[in-house]
């Protein structure tokens, strides 16, 4: 995959990221990764000459587990994080129920619900592999991250073009990284 070692470097190189991560695999979930703006962000802001800047937002912690769908689970592991590391603002949702609020089918795994996600520079996932190894899924590639375009992906470009574009507005994404392209139908 295009981009995948300078996106490996890129995260063992920030340990604020790599805290995040390890955290995240201590807690032995199945299926379990960091994705969105997590990576999203670290790769724009390197790309833009911010550097490392902390973490901004929610740190997106999905995984997939049919045995284990109730949101009380997701907020009992969103609070051993918090006591693990309180510096980040965590959001932990099993992708196995995700599919009932999106409208969609079942989700297979996280990689087949990432394909359900708004942008697909944002339809990235990365979790600790092992010392010095960070694993990647992106199911549109990393190509429109590290270009820096921003378009909806396929679920978007027609009925839900308004979410895309309501999230464009919201998070202010021209304006924080001016060298994106928008590419939007």
């Amino acid at each position: 995959m295009k981009y995948q070692k300078a996106l490996q470097r890129l995260l063992l190189d920030d340990p604020l990221r790599m805290k995040a991560l390890y955290a995240v695999q201590a807690l032995k979930l199945s299926d379990s990764w960091i994705g969105a703006g997590f990576v999203r962000d670290a790769v724009w802001d390197h790309l833009h000459g911010y550097g490392h800047r902390s973490v901004a937002g929610d740190v997106d912690v999905v995984w997939c587990d049919p045995q284990r769908c109730h949101p009380a689970h997701d907020s009992g592991l969103e609070e051993q994080l918090r006591q693990q590391s309180a510096t980040f603002n965590w959001s932990v949702k099993n992708q196995a129920r995700m599919h009932q609020r999106n409208g969609n089918n079942p989700y297979r795994s996280t990689e087949n619900a990432l394909r359900y996600w708004p942008e697909t520079a944002t339809a990235v996932a990365v979790r600790a592999g092992g010392p010095d190894r960070i694993e990647i899924i992106a199911p549109y590639g990393l190509d429109d991250l590290f270009e820096l375009r921003l378009r909806p992906t396929p679920q978007f470009r027609n009925e839900k073009l308004d979410v895309f574009r309501q999230r464009l507005a919201t998070k202010r994404w021209p304006e924080r990284y001016p060298l994106l392209q928008l590419i939007a139908p």
